[in-house]
């Protein structure tokens, strides 16, 4: 493939240099105002720097391009650059040796990626089965930057070598893509590698109902020992929601309204297998409430921390709180709400951009059902719609 740069006074005046030079078939990659010249830093003249390419090879080898609608000269570039830029290089990758190939791979995945964060304004013009792809992210409300890192690796595989693919195989793609993206990251319920098991994040989420369901977890299915602690004195309801889940489950329960009264619970519970502490459920804005849950809790002794975040939230409001817990170490997410939205792209944000696994996710308010312990392919099925 052949790339040149051309300088002109105007757009117009670049085509007629590209055609006059490259031909018809001549594909711009990028395109710029540039100033030149001009007397102490003023009166510098304004032109457009254009970077054009043609495929080298003869014209009935070259790979068919899919047709575009018609566009302006200058908006041309990031639409199409990432669809013919990879027919070219892969064509001439398919007549090189194999290290040949790889190298090829390579450069054209930086190219595309330089291109993505180079073109923030324009949206890539991928296949129609990968645009559906497209359509399903974006209405899970899956993040740009995640999306177009998704889209460029299917785009590369699908020119590669998987033009021919069925729906349901591209699909599968997508589907092995967004789990893989997140398979490094620790999921999985209560370890029971730490005694002490906190829940804390904003109101109305469904903190305590979800520790009833742990609580069940841990009573029926893992056969342990469990009590409850809670320091959620703001509401007395929820202290008689507690005690209630602990009389069904015949499990003692403290009060505490202190750090001294914290630990005296925790040494009257020392025989125990799992403690399990509620908090009070307060404004996220507030700094001083992650505050105040340091004067009663010690995050720092055997402590294992969930936040719980309702999937029915906004995505900055669910940053916004990660952020004010950031004061505490948090371990996983534990997400609610799961029956109430259908959207899950949120989640996926999380996960990607601070790395926390997910412990649980609640679809209901039955205790101990409507929890499970969740895995990177079952958030991949859920945002494409298959779980």
């Amino acid at each position: 493939m052949k790339v040149k740069k051309y300088v002109a006074s105007s757009m117009g005046e670049a085509m007629k240099q590209i055609r006059s030079e490259l031909g018809s078939d001549a594909v711009i990659l990028n395109s710029r105002e540039v100033f030149t010249g001009g007397l102490l830093g003023f009166f510098k003249k304004r032109n457009i720097e254009v970077l054009a390419a043609i495929d080298e090879k003869p014209k009935q080898q070259q790979v068919p391009i899919i047709k575009q609608k018609q566009i302006k000269p200058l908006e041309a570039a990031p639409l199409l650059q990432k669809e013919k830029i990879l027919e070219l290089k892969v064509n001439e990758a398919k007549q090189k040796p194999p290290k040949e190939v790889v190298k090829e791979l390579n450069e054209l995945k930086n190219m595309i990626r330089n291109l993505s964060t180079t073109n923030h304004t324009a949206t890539p013009s991928y296949p129609t089965v990968l645009q559906m792809l497209q359509k399903i992210l974006t209405d899970q409300e899956v993040e740009q930057s995640i999306q177009e890192s998704i889209l460029t690796t299917l785009l590369e595989k699908w020119y590669v070598g998987g033009s021919n693919a069925s729906i349901d195989e591209v699909y599968g793609w997508l589907e092995k893509e967004l789990a893989q993206r997140i398979a490094h990251i620790p999921f999985g319920g209560i370890s029971f590698s730490k005694k002490f098991v906190n829940v804390v994040g904003p109101t109305g989420v469904g903190k305590t109902t979800t520790l009833a369901k742990i609580a069940a977890e841990c009573v029926i299915t893992h056969k342990k020992k469990v009590a409850f602690i809670t320091t959620d004195t703001y509401r007395i309801a929820a202290i008689d929601q507690l005690k209630t889940y602990a009389k069904i489950l015949n499990v003692p329960m403290e009060v505490c309204y202190s750090i001294d009264d914290f630990k005296k619970a925790t040494q009257d519970f020392s025989d125990y297998d799992v403690v399990l502490i509620d908090t009070a459920g307060r404004n996220f804005r507030n700094k001083q409430y992650v505050e105040d849950l340091k004067e009663v809790i010690d995050f720092e002794h055997d402590m294992e921390t969930f936040l719980v975040l309702s999937l029915t939230s906004k995505q900055r409001d669910m940053e916004d709180i990660f952020n004010q817990f950031s004061l505490i170490h948090i371990d996983k997410f534990i997400f609610t709400k799961a029956d109430e939205t259908s959207s899950y792209g949120s989640m996926y944000n999380m996960l990607t951009k601070y790395s926390k696994g997910v412990a649980y996710m609640t679809n209901g308010q039955n205790v101990p059902d409507d929890m499970v312990a969740t895995k990177p392919n079952i958030i991949a099925k859920m945002i494409i719609g298959v779980e």
